[in-house]
């Protein structure tokens, strides 16, 4: 999915960007369950935002920022052999930080966002925009592909943004589900 596409999705669904934290902190409460982060790319951005929302502490107990490829594996759980075949911007290692965050906070959701923000590090196989998703529920997981740049010269901050809120939706997605 595109930046564009995204926010047509939102648009579509009459989902304001502002109001999706809010969304989420208030499905997890109606069902009685936790969320928990980990981010590489959006730097705790998600956490931000879920944490930005009064009530969220009933909902939400842990993010984890992982940079760092060790971070990955010693916190998270992500196999060395994931980073050294797929790297760590790759559907598989979302889907481990994803379970890795959800097994350490024994939360319901776990939420995971890896990729290339930019300005530099992208690749023609893996553009500056690039970042994988991953969610994690006791039912199995799941991970998404967006490419959040935008226009000629890619925005980090913008990138770091719309992936944050696209992390919500997707966990919106699951905890409707759940």
């Amino acid at each position: 999915m595109k930046a564009q596409e995204f926010l047509e999705l939102l648009e579509k669904k009459n989902i304001r960007s502002e109001e999706l934290s809010a969304l989420v902190v208030e499905a997890l409460s109606q069902k009685g369950l936790k969320i928990a982060t980990a981010e590489s790319c959006t730097g705790g951005l998600v956490s931000k935002m879920i944490t930005d929302v009064s009530g969220s502490s009933s909902v939400f107990d842990c993010g984890v920022c992982s940079y760092a490829n060790s971070i990955k594996s010693k916190i998270l759980g992500v196999k060395e052999e994931t980073l050294m075949t797929y790297g760590a911007v790759s559907e598989k290692t979302a889907q481990e930080m994803a379970r890795g965050v959800r097994l350490l906070s024994k939360a319901d959701i776990g939420v995971s966002t890896t990729g290339i923000a930019g300005p530099m590090g992208g690749s023609q196989y893996k553009p500056v925009g690039l970042v994988y998703i991953g969610v994690s529920t006791e039912k199995g997981l799941k991970a998404y592909r967006v490419n959040m740049a935008q226009g000629k010269v890619p925005n980090r901050q913008k990138i770091r943004e719309l992936s944050s809120l696209c992390a919500l939706y997707y966990a919106l997605s699951e905890i409707e589900e759940i």
